[in-house]
């Protein structure tokens, strides 16, 4: 899976916000000073070339949409920073957040125990 830059991220975060739309609805939310109408245009042709966004044509407009959830992205993303900063160990992911306060030991156990009631 080909990986996105932050301003490929930002602008498929908007469209699994919205789950499809125009370039005036993407660029409708971003925040002020928002990115010329030709940059998100180009970044939704470079998604389409990725594989990542598809578009329908209504005349000269497209209305753009995902192909791949936001779920399915996070998983993979996931997936690949444990294996590329973690020796693919999810124990190893788990531990370095809980030493860098990212996650303390009571809500792990929070998290373990709503898992554990949830088969």
């Amino acid at each position: 899976m080909n990986k996105l830059t932050k301003a490929e991220e930002q602008v498929m975060q908007y469209l699994w916000q919205i789950e499809k739309g125009f370039l005036k609805d993407v660029l409708e939310l971003f925040p002020e000073p928002k990115p010329h109408t030709n940059t998100i245009s180009t970044i939704l042709k470079i998604l389409m070339d990725k594989g990542f966004v598809s578009h329908k044509t209504f005349g000269r407009q497209h209305e753009y949409f995902p192909l791949i959830s936001k779920e399915n992205y996070s998983g993979r993303s996931i997936k690949s920073l444990v294996k590329n900063y973690f020796e693919g160990s999810y124990t190893n992911a788990v531990s370095f957040l809980v030493e860098k306060n990212e996650i303390s030991v009571e809500d792990l156990e929070l998290l373990l125990d709503e898992l554990k009631n949830k088969d």
